[in-house]
């Protein structure tokens, strides 16, 4: 896939908060009052990647282009490519981004949004995303 185009969804608006590198995000659904619920549509530039976090109710990641790691605390690195779905536990330390050479993305969906809280813990440190990387 050529590095220029669009993924499915489309990119959305640029993010910079809690992210290391370039990603945009694509609101897909937001009726939080009638449904309970938020998905939103990810893209990771080569080697981007989001700050370790927990979601007090979970997540869902539904993998839709490239290639990306997923990693909890403590647990060696998940490798994800289109179609890949990732449960994400309450509570759990983690992050996901984009393998350094590949553009990623994923839809998100944060169920029980009204009470489901991110807590932003802080920098995946390039050393923590080497060590993945070299594991390949």
């Amino acid at each position: 896939m050529k590095e220029n185009t669009e993924p499915l969804l489309g990119l959305g608006e640029v993010v910079t908060d809690n992210f290391t590198g370039e990603a945009w995000l694509h609101m897909l659904s937001t009726d939080v009052e009638k449904y309970d619920c938020m998905m939103y549509n990810v893209t990771f530039a080569p080697a981007t990647r989001n700050y370790w976090h927990t979601h007090s109710e979970g997540q869902i990641l539904i993998c839709t282009e490239g290639i990306g790691y997923y990693q909890e605390r403590g647990k060696v690195a998940q490798k994800l490519e289109s179609g890949a779905v990732v449960h994400i536990p309450s509570g759990v330390a983690h992050w996901h981004g984009a393998a350094p050479d590949s553009r990623f993305t994923h839809i998100g969906v944060t169920p029980k949004a009204n009470t489901n809280k991110v807590e932003w813990i802080g920098e995946v440190t390039d050393e923590e995303y080497n060590q993945v990387i070299n594991r390949k």
